[in-house]
């Protein structure tokens, strides 16, 4: 029997570098954890990604809705409810966060994931005891 790996949340950030062109890099490291399918996002990345990718890199909105069709047919997404908000503002009143950072936290939470990619958020923290934030594009990363 195999062990399934931990499901990991990705930011938008991630998301975004991925399908950018502006740093190369971090595209090529972004792209290589997305070939992961135990990767987890929230409605609320993949919005932030459509109107990001739209109003900053100008992507046509037919690609954007492509785009978001096979991220919902690849990935596990939350959906953020109620319960996922008032999580959130726990969170964000707990450790400091932003209400939007506090909101990528309790869905990676409502998720189980073990790793939090993100770059907005300090490096090797961990949160309640389960989550670990990992910056992929600091060179002490997995």
């Amino acid at each position: 029997m195999t062990d399934k790996p931990s499901p990991c949340f990705i930011d938008t950030n991630i998301l975004v570098y991925a399908y950018s062109e502006t740093e190369l890099e971090k595209r090529r490291i972004a792209v290589q954890l997305l070939t992961d399918r135990s990767i987890c996002m929230s409605t609320q990345v993949v919005n932030e990604f459509i109107w990001i990718m739209s109003s900053k890199y100008r992507v046509d909105m037919k690609l954007l809705s492509d785009v978001a069709k096979n991220l919902f047919l690849l990935y596990r997404i939350d959906i953020v409810d109620d319960r996922t908000i008032a999580v959130a503002i726990e969170m964000s009143m707990r450790y400091h966060l932003s209400y939007w950072d506090s909101l990528i936290v309790s869905s990676s939470m409502k998720l189980n994931c073990a790793i939090l990619y993100s770059e907005d958020f300090q490096h090797k923290q961990i949160i309640e005891k389960s989550i670990t934030v990992t910056n992929p594009f600091l060179s002490d990363s997995p």
